[in-house]
């Protein structure tokens, strides 16, 4: 069931992005590198290709939205496993965890379709 707009994917992803970047100071695990720098990078890897999509929220406007939404299942799901592949689920792993079924659910839930209609110039109107 694809019940979540373009419009509200990139709002969301921005969110998403800008939280992983921030959620080690913000939620006390900046002291556990592998936890810290799991979160940061995919925050970054987040941001970019948002930036880099063909949808209302892309910049660039160069990956395709069916493309972005691959992506995103695939950066939830490491996001998720990351507390188990690097070794630090004893120390911290629900930030993780969540946030990575959150990308792995929003990858999945949104509609690739626009909502608007494509003029005879293909400019979304």
């Amino acid at each position: 069931m694809k019940f979540i707009s373009r419009r509200v994917h990139a709002i969301l992803d921005y969110i998403v992005g800008i939280l992983l970047i921030f959620a080690p100071a913000l939620l006390g695990f900046s002291h556990i590198a592998a936890a810290k720098y799991s979160a940061i990078v995919v925050g970054i890897l987040v941001l970019a290709v948002t930036l880099l999509t063909k949808h209302e929220g892309g910049v660039a406007k160069i990956i395709p939205l069916p493309t972005h939404l691959v992506m995103d299942v695939i950066f939830g799901i490491l996001l998720a496993l990351s507390p188990w592949i690097l070794n630090f689920s004893d120390e911290v792993f629900l930030p993780h965890l969540l946030v990575g079924l959150f990308s792995i659910i929003a990858g999945v839930c949104t509609a690739p379709a626009s909502q608007h209609g494509v003029n005879p110039k293909g400019v979304l109107s």
